[in-house]
């Protein structure tokens, strides 16, 4: 990809790097490709090189580049991301188009984890955690009828997931699930838009809902694994 297919930058090296950063999630640079020079990523922008060099700093702090003498600038293995770092989960708020091997990385993280997550949930919420569930899954129902409102049902489909992961009451996972939330974002805006109706997720997710409720911890992991289920599907990840 070429420097010409970014949109424009407006400020300082902060927005480039998330500029740059956003390109790089969503898969116009694959690992180990070269990334553009210092020089030509200034000329392009006409911003200062010590802008460009601050915002590299930054991608190169996150894993998402190596910077070698002698070599260049090189996209790094998507192994080699942080993506639980706090500044790359800014990155990717509000980027909806991710890469599709990071779309299936992030699932198959949410697979393994959100079902042990409502477990949890269910062994540990308390009266203000089942009144966070059950306020998000009312907005998911109110706002699922409509294509204009999907936007909006995102919004309530993430609070759910993460009024889940509070509910939990382990810290560790508390912060995963703060991490998570632009990702989770960007896969409920990419599953949505790949299904007609929202009538199976909303029945899987009250399911979810009445597990916790009923803080019966297997029915809970079973539920949310359903749930997942059904994203991979809407994802295309599995027929």
């Amino acid at each position: 990809m070429t420097l010409d297919a970014l949109p424009p930058h407006q400020g300082g090296a902060e927005q480039l790097a998330r500029l740059l950063a956003q390109a790089l999630l969503a898969g116009h640079w694959q690992p180990g490709d070269v990334f553009p020079r210092e020089l030509d990523i200034g000329k392009h922008f006409a911003v200062s090189r010590n802008q460009v060099r601050n915002a590299l700093t930054s991608l190169t702090a996150a894993g998402l580049l190596e910077r070698t003498a002698g070599r260049g600038t090189l996209v790094r293995e998507m192994g080699d991301w942080h993506l639980l770092d706090p500044l790359m989960s800014e990155w990717m708020t509000g980027l909806v188009d991710l890469d599709p091997q990071l779309v299936r990385a992030i699932y198959a993280f949410r697979f393994s984890a959100e079902p042990v997550v409502a477990g949890l949930a269910a062994q540990a919420a308390q009266a203000e955690d089942i009144e966070r569930l059950e306020s998000a899954f009312a907005g998911m129902e109110s706002s699922a009828g409509s294509v204009e409102a999907r936007a909006e049902h995102a919004e309530y489909d993430v609070a759910f997931h993460d009024a889940t992961y509070r509910a939990s009451h382990n810290l560790v996972w508390r912060q995963m699930g703060h991490l998570l939330r632009p990702s989770i974002m960007a896969l409920i805006h990419r599953s949505q838009h790949r299904t007609d109706t929202l009538d199976d997720s909303l029945a899987l997710h009250r399911q979810v809902l009445d597990a916790i409720r009923n803080r019966d911890a297997s029915a809970a992991e079973s539920a949310a694994r359903e749930v997942l289920r059904r994203t991979a599907i809407d994802l295309g990840i599995v027929s």
